[in-house]
């Protein structure tokens, strides 16, 4: 056999071991996210915790500013 069939049967059983590996269980923890959908410059914001939710609404008011900021200089006829 060659060398590329070793190193494929290498790479095989690797692909097996980091499978069992990864099924097993983690300690539990606890996730948190958010996230923000933006809808013309309407925003529709979810999150899991309080934290989350927070930064979650000042990207939000960045993302309006920054369209809002980007109509008045595109000299776009949207007003």
């Amino acid at each position: 056999m060659t060398k590329l069939v070793y190193i494929g049967i290498a790479l095989i059983l690797l692909g097996i071991i980091l499978t069992i590996i990864g099924t097993i269980p983690a300690p539990p923890s606890k996730i948190r996210g958010g996230g923000i959908v933006m809808i013309g410059p309407i925003p529709i914001i979810f999150g899991s915790d309080l934290a989350s939710l927070r930064i979650v609404i000042v990207l939000a008011i960045v993302l309006m500013l920054l369209w809002l900021i980007y109509i008045l200089l595109s000299g776009s006829n949207f007003w």
